[in-house]
């Protein structure tokens, strides 16, 4: 880190040469912006520790820089011995308190990286636009333009987008480790960044600019970076909120995008407020009860108030907003009849509002008339009351008639720029902002239901009351909130049809409506298949249950509509990432054809996670990847915590999101426009299945009780600190689970990546690959030709690769090093890293790549580029690790262990 003063930081010697590297579309010319992002910041993080902690630690954190780079480049591949030896010296040599300094400064240096990065990520986005490139595969513009191309009209195009429903659903992370004023800090470090990029930029500006990020910097420094007490259920829920505060301002933007999308293609727009609703959004934070018992009928309240008050409050920031601007006075051009008769009988309801407004001017018609929008509106944003909106339908239609009189007396540009994108939002939001699932074990509702038909009130369980309380609850909020607030009852671990008819049964006699009626949308249970075996049995439960006739008067209340969910965490836990995906993909399938038996319009909801262990990877290419014909448009998808700040951490990140998540969902109906679904064999099912079954009793084998594996794991990697570390309100195991079964998938995969292992990304794969290539003549150019023709193949071996290339086993070996039974260390090691070789060398080949993520560069060079200081944190964690098992663990020690935890996550840009 070299020290110079901040004036010299982002100064321009030129600013034509400056503007030039800002829009340039030369690779050697457009990294250079970033490259002075990662410099700049690099500079003003050594200036800070300098100001902050001494020119000692300083050294240090250069001398452990210079070690790790060294060893990287001396590494011989990637199953090789620790390949820095030399810094275990130094680092064993700092007591606890100097490694919790260093780890906490390699943390800042990846909190600023990401930040430069994603800021690269916008500018390359302004670039585009600048450039007038023609539009990228993966965005809505891209994807009407190839779907005119493809010989689609306007109207087709529309009648395809008409079915597209995009759900994201935010999910608190048991991993997250970010705290909410990191985030504050990190977004004014982002705004800082974006407007060093503002042409001309003087040299005060640049000092300015360069001053304002150091202050931030120092103030990171100076503030604990993760939570110091537990954190809470109303932690999370105002997290989430934060995220959602930017999602509902970035909306009119994603709508806008499209509208000009559609004239870029078809040449005739579309206004945004007449595209169809494309979007809505859901939320687990406060309502998802599975294992979590801090989740109670008043944190379910919470999470539905802090909702309404945000979009409330959001609305009466752009009612004033419209008040400043709609200044039309009926001197200058006259109003509707209508809009004087809704005025005429507000004031004679709310004769208080006249009272209280004695400066209007009788002239301005439309600002007397928002006075009365504004009054109802803050008077729910303070809780129900008489003068309130009762509903959102009611607020829209006051918009509406301020919108019939602009476009009745020449403004229709004003409607369009000032009030469509309101309406837009409230079409979308509502009052409830998000539909809270609850969720809930399907062993939790079946011994509650045992439990409440058999015995008296006095003679059930803690836990069976709390079922019903929550039943109860649930009936309560759809009264007090908009009954759309909450519609689904997610149901964990659903094995059979019995589970789902549980939860009816409980929520009936809980008091919620089993039938949606007067607007109300009613609860409807959602089974969550996980393991293996449940999602094989997924299509045939389905089946019974829509054809049930307890369950056809909820199907037909619903308009035969059914939800879902399908999980990919538990899955790979439980079946290895080739065989979950697989399953995954085909009970995908089999639901879609017995729904068509049964006349059910299903929307399946994908819990996909972070990583690709846990169903990551890229959205837009998983949506493209669903099986042929087996899409009818309404997908929802998990977001979970921790990927929140990469996609909705300010606006253009959320707007290029949401964009290419609904771009997906329309480019998946255009490839099976015409196409007939089918639950028959693709061309390479054989190969898939083959190969699946091999990897299945490979993984197996390696998880099995007798293996030793759980053992190892807890030893290996870091995730018995997840109970020291105040970052999330759920526990990392279930009640009772003290085995594999009994762990979360989301700390399993967080102690493999931890630890570098990056297990669930890849293992078993080359297994069977090799078995396949091996069985089958020809077989290697079976594989290529999957990888070239078959969208899910395609994505599974993409996601490994970058499982495998966030994965190090050289770092690996240290963590095993930590296990105290040699032999089954020597054991599990041997053949984790012989499986890594083996599928590296099958992705490699399927590919016909020379390396990983040769066709990914960006990526390549994230992670090249990351990978000595994730290594200088990995090595900290082993250390203290080390102390920690042999008896030297205190406070301290877990302080220390979880700023490694911290700093590796931002590294790897994933917890788990």
């Amino acid at each position: 880190m070299i020290i110079e003063q901040p004036e010299a930081l982002w100064a321009v010697r030129d600013q034509a040469v400056r503007l030039e590297e800002l829009v340039s579309d030369d690779p050697a010319v457009k990294e250079l912006p970033l490259r002075r992002d990662v410099r700049s910041l690099g500079v003003v993080l050594g200036n800070v520790l300098r100001e902050q902690a001494g020119d000692d630690l300083l050294r240090t954190v250069e001398d452990v820089r210079r070690l790790v780079i060294a060893a990287r480049e001396e590494e011989n591949g990637p199953a090789a011995t620790p390949a820095a030896p030399t810094v275990q010296p130094l680092i064993a040599g700092c007591s606890v308190a100097e490694c919790y300094r260093l780890a906490r400064a390699f943390s800042a240096y990846f909190e600023l990286t990401n930040l430069a990065e994603t800021n690269h990520r916008k500018r390359r986005r302004r670039a585009s636009q600048v450039l007038e490139k023609p539009p990228e595969r993966g965005t809505l513009a891209g994807t009407l333009a190839h779907a005119r191309k493809a010989g689609l009209s306007a109207g087709d195009a529309l009648q395809l987008l008409e079915r597209v429903e995009v759900v994201p659903v935010f999910t608190a992370h048991p991993t997250e480790v970010a705290r909410r004023t990191v985030l504050f800090k990190r977004r004014r470090i982002a705004r800082a960044l974006e407007r060093l990029d503002v042409l001309p930029l003087t040299r005060p500006a640049a000092a300015a600019g360069a001053n304002a990020i150091a202050a931030e910097v120092a103030s990171l420094w100076q503030s604990d970076e993760v939570h110091r007490r537990r954190v809470t259920l109303r932690d999370e829920i105002n997290m989430g909120l934060d995220y959602f505060r930017i999602v509902v301002d970035s909306l009119p933007a994603v709508y806008e995008a499209l509208s000009s999308a559609f004239a870029h293609a078809f040449g005739s727009r579309i206004a945004p407020n007449e595209l169809p609703r494309v979007l809505r959004f859901g939320s687990w934070i406060g309502g998802d009860r599975d294992g979590n018992p801090f989740v109670t009928p008043q944190a379910m309240r919470d999470a539905l108030e802090g909702a309404r008050r945000l979009i409330v409050s959001s609305y009466v920031t752009s009612v004033a907003d419209l008040m400043d601007r709609l200044s039309s006075s009926t001197a200058q051009e006259p109003v509707t009849a209508q809009l004087l008769e809704r005025l005429r009988a507000y004031s004679e309801r709310y004769p208080q509002v006249n009272r209280d407004n004695t400066t209007r001017s009788a002239a301005e018609v439309m600002r007397l008339f928002l006075d009365f929008v504004l009054f109802r509106l803050r008077q729910l944003r303070g809780g129900v009351h008489d003068a309130a909106y009762a509903s959102a339908a009611e607020f829209r239609a006051d918009l509406q008639v301020l919108r019939d009189n602009l476009c009745a007396h020449n403004g229709e540009r004003l409607a369009a720029l000032w009030l469509d994108p309101v309406i837009r939002q409230v079409d979308t939001f509502g009052f409830s902002l998000y539909s809270l699932d609850v969720r809930a074990h399907a062993a939790t509702l079946e011994t509650a239901v045992k439990e409440l038909r058999a015995a008296p009130k006095s003679a059930i369980g803690e836990s069976t009351s709390a079922a019903l309380e929550s039943m109860r609850a649930v009936a309560a909020l759809k009264n007090e909130f908009p009954p759309d607030s909450i519609r689904s009852h997610v149901i964990s671990g659903a094995r059979n049809a019995e589970d789902i008819l549980n939860c009816v049964w409980l929520a009936r006699l809980g008091g919620v409506r089993p039938e949606g009626s007067s607007g109300d949308p009613g609860l409807m249970p959602v089974p969550l298949f996980e393991s293996i075996e449940d999602l094989r049995h997924a299509p045939e439960v389905c089946r019974s249950l829509w054809t049930s006739p307890t369950y056809t008067p909820l199907l037909e209340s619903w308009g035969r509509r059914q939800e879902v969910m399908l999980g990919y965490s538990d899955s790979n836990k439980d079946g290895g990432m080739l065989t979950s995906a697989w399953e995954v993909y085909k009970a995908h399938r089999a639901l879609h054809a017995v729904a068509r038996d049964c006349g059910v319009t299903l929307t399946l909801f994908h819990g996909r996670g972070g990583t690709v262990g846990r169903g990551g990877g890229p959205t837009h290419r998983a949506i493209l990847a669903q099986p042929p014909g087996a899409f009818s448009g309404s997908i929802k998808i998990t977001e979970q915590g921790e990927v929140l700040n990469w996609k909705y951490a300010d606006s253009v990140l959320a707007e290029r999101n949401l964009d290419s998540m609904v771009a997906a969902s329309l480019e998946a109906l255009m490839r099976a426009r015409g196409a007939e679904p089918t639950n028959g064999q693709t061309p390479f099912e054989d190969a898939v299945e083959h190969m699946s079954r091999d990897a299945f009793a490979y993984y197996r084998e390696l998880v099995a009780p007798e293996s030793g594996l759980v053992t190892y794991f807890e030893y290996a990697t870091p995730v018995l600190e997840l109970e020291h570390m105040n970052i999330g309100s759920r526990p990392a195991r279930r009640r009772g689970g003290a085995d594999l079964a009994g762990l979360r998938a989301i700390p399993w995969v967080f102690g493999w990546m931890q630890s570098r292992h990056g297990l669930p990304a890849w293992f078993g794969v080359g297994y069977a690959c090799e078995r396949f290539v091996k069985s089958k003549d020809g077989g290697a150019a079976v594989l290529q030709q999957m990888f070239r023709e078959s969208p899910f193949f395609e994505d599974l071996v993409r996601n490994v690769e970058i499982g495998l290339a966030k994965s190090d086993l050289s770092i690996a070996q240290a963590y095993s090093a930590l296990v105290p039974d040699a032999a089954l260390r020597e054991r599990m090691f041997a053949a984790i890293a012989s499986e890594f070789e083996r599928t590296r060398s099958a992705v490699l080949r399927i590919t016909g790549q020379q390396e990983l993520l040769q066709t990914n560069p960006v990526l390549a060079r994230s992670i090249r580029l990351r990978n000595p200081y994730v290594d200088a944190l990995s090595w900290i964690q082993v250390d203290l690790l080390r102390r920690k098992r042999a008896g030297q663990g205190d406070a301290a020690v877990d302080r220390a262990i979880a700023a490694t935890i911290n700093g590796i996550s931002a590294g790897l840009h994933n917890t788990g």
